[in-house]
């Protein structure tokens, strides 16, 4: 077969050789801290993991750190994880020390493993993305300050995994963490019609709408949006750079909970929104950290070992939740867009 540079590289060529050697053969993992794992494989071969907290807007010069740990501990091998975290991978238990101080000396959390916050996947924010309603980074900079104790100690009866947002189109994983913030617009978007017919393609704008609030404007070129029909979402503006959305005072965060990619004991679970709007308070956010530490010490009062957030949801019910956290339950929160019958609690078991 012929090489290529089409696709990803093999990931093969890139595993530590205590890795390439036991490949397949691993048979159990144990979490001996909050940031440290021993892998052992069938034939008594051991691996050690050392979790460490990273941001997920790096620059060179901090890659370049961490790769003097991996060379210096970890025969120049790290990985970053599907949220961010940065791994150290060693057979050497004598080394596991030395990656920690390494760490912890850069500023860095070692933490993230077992019932435990991990570090939070989030998306671009207000550096990048171009319909965001909220700033990702900063955010979560401002939630891991606040929870930084959840992550470098067990304090929690299960994990938690947390999400952040930066709108409803949510490019991170908020819709299967066990809490989630998500950045969200209340104004409809600006329609600019001067600029629509030049810089936008009218059927490509009104057919992204999914609840069908844009029509052509009856009264001369360019379109019109239905306020009662629009849900926020920004697709329109991702087509017809003439219809920004943004908003310095209508624009706020939503809370949502019981979301998990886990299949261990229950099957995975999408999350439901818990609280509609939150103000935008940069730097710190502060009712934004507040109301997630709120609900954190709820969960940790009332739920059982092991347990994941929505799984205590789901075994207290929904009432229940609103009642223990004293989270209001509003208009908000009854879903009425035009496929959300099919998630009703409908049976005659079920008593408002």
């Amino acid at each position: 077969m012929a090489r290529t540079d089409i696709g990803p590289p093999d990931f093969r060529t890139m595993l530590p050789e205590a890795i390439k050697a036991n490949y397949g053969n691993w048979q159990y993992h144990e979490i001996l801290n909050p940031g440290v794992m021993r892998h052992t494989a069938k034939g008594g071969a051991q691996l050690y993991t050392v979790r460490v907290g990273s941001p997920r807007l790096i620059s060179v010069d901090f890659v370049r750190d961490l790769c003097e740990i991996a060379d210096a501990w970890c025969d120049g091998f790290l990985r970053f994880t599907s949220r961010a975290n940065v791994e150290f991978m060693t057979p050497k238990k004598e080394n596991v020390d030395g990656i920690i101080a390494a760490a912890k000396k850069l500023g860095l959390p070692v933490g993230g493993v077992g019932d435990c916050i991990s570090n939070i996947v989030h998306t671009q924010g207000w550096v990048h993305c171009h319909s965001a309603a909220t700033d990702a980074s900063g955010l979560v900079k401002a939630i891991m300050d606040d929870l930084y104790d959840y992550f470098t100690e067990f304090r929690l009866s299960s994990k938690i995994r947390i999400a952040v947002a930066c709108c409803i189109n949510m490019c991170g994983a908020v819709h299967c963490s066990d809490l989630a913030v998500v950045g969200v617009h209340t104004k409809p978007p600006k329609v600019d019609n001067s600029r629509v017919p030049s810089v936008c393609e009218i059927p490509s704008t009104i057919r992204s709408c999914p609840t069908g609030a844009i029509r052509k404007n009856p009264d001369g070129e360019g379109v019109v949006v239905n306020r009662e029909r629009c849900m926020y979402c920004g697709n329109c503006y991702t087509v017809c750079p003439a219809m920004p959305l943004s908003d310095a005072e209508g624009d706020g965060l939503a809370i949502f909970v019981g979301g998990k990619v886990s299949n261990a004991r229950k099957s995975p679970m999408f999350s439901r929104l818990a609280v509609s709007y939150l103000p935008n308070n940069p730097p710190r956010w502060p009712e934004v950290t507040s109301t997630l530490r709120h609900i954190i010490e709820v969960f940790m009062t009332h739920s059982r070992k092991y347990e994941r957030m929505g799984e205590w949801i789901e075994r207290i019910g929904w009432e229940r939740f609103f009642t223990l956290t004293g989270i209001e339950f509003t208009d908000d929160h009854v879903d009425d867009f035009t496929m959300a019958t099919e998630s009703y609690r409908s049976s005659m078991q079920f008593r408002w």
